[in-house]
């Protein structure tokens, strides 16, 4: 019913567009009241969390790897370099994660990725340009990893888009989804080691043609929801890079953080 009730107010709201006056906005979440993301708990705003929900994400904003964002257990740690990324630095300069991909947080992006449930997203790009302040800030560019043409299709939307636009609206950043594109369909990554997951998307990614001289010397952050391993953002890193960005930093919504 939550889902239901949100997603019919959020075709309201846009098919009101512009039209849709503040009394108006507030009228209906009179009538259709805004629910929490995650708990259909009531809310002040449409695409929040209620109190108790909130405390329960993990938010990453504690000490972390330089490079790659990983969560260190000590304080003193912050700042320091991790031993994955000092024996094999990444392709991207920083990568940072708004939460840890846990129970509660799968929930959320499940919900937002396949379920079409949409209203958190002005939320989640907020979220983010917290998350990644220090470096979207010094951007040039905000694009988004690609879906092939036939998963967009499905799917119907790119939720990294939409997470990179988002953003890019919180951030006064510029916004291209159309930098890379994903020349071949790839096999789901769930499921996958490491080593499979980079064999995976090895080579699915290239330039977009047209797109290059837009590429070449810019400052990017490539946006994606959820971190595992990080092969697939180390791939369009990588070919952003070849392309000529002069850097290239990683957000997401979420992060895997593997046990010790």
């Amino acid at each position: 019913m939550q889902q239901r009730i949100e997603q019919l107010k959020a075709w309201m709201r846009r098919e009101a567009g512009p039209r849709l006056s503040a009394a108006q906005a507030a009228a209906l979440d009179l009538i259709l009241p805004p629910q929490c993301l995650s708990c259909a708990a009531p809310v002040t705003e449409p695409g929040h969390l209620c109190g108790s929900c909130w405390n329960a994400i993990d938010f990453l904003d504690g000490p972390a790897c330089a490079t790659c964002g990983t969560p260190f257990e000590t304080q003193e740690l912050d700042g320091a370099i991790c031993g994955a990324c000092t024996r094999e630095p990444p392709a991207y300069d920083q990568a940072r994660a708004v939460m840890r991909y846990d129970d509660k947080a799968k929930g959320l992006i499940l919900a937002f990725k396949h379920a079409d449930r949409l209203e958190g997203t002005r939320s989640f790009g907020r979220w983010m340009a917290r998350a990644g302040a220090a470096f979207v800030a010094q951007a040039d560019i905000i694009t988004s990893v690609p879906l092939h043409r036939r998963r967009l299709i499905s799917r119907k939307y790119n939720q990294a888009a939409l997470l990179a636009q988002a953003l890019a609206a919180a951030s006064g950043c510029s916004f291209d989804p159309m930098l890379l594109e994903r020349k071949r369909a790839t096999p789901t990554q769930g499921g996958l080691t490491r080593r499979q997951r980079r064999h995976n998307v090895a080579g699915a990614f290239r330039i977009r043609p047209g797109w290059e001289d837009r590429i070449r010397g810019a400052r990017i952050v490539v946006v994606d929801d959820v971190i595992t391993t990080g092969a697939t953002v180390e791939t369009c890193a990588r070919t952003l890079k070849r392309g000529g960005a002069s850097g290239i930093d990683v957000l997401t919504l979420a992060r895997v953080v593997l046990p010790k």
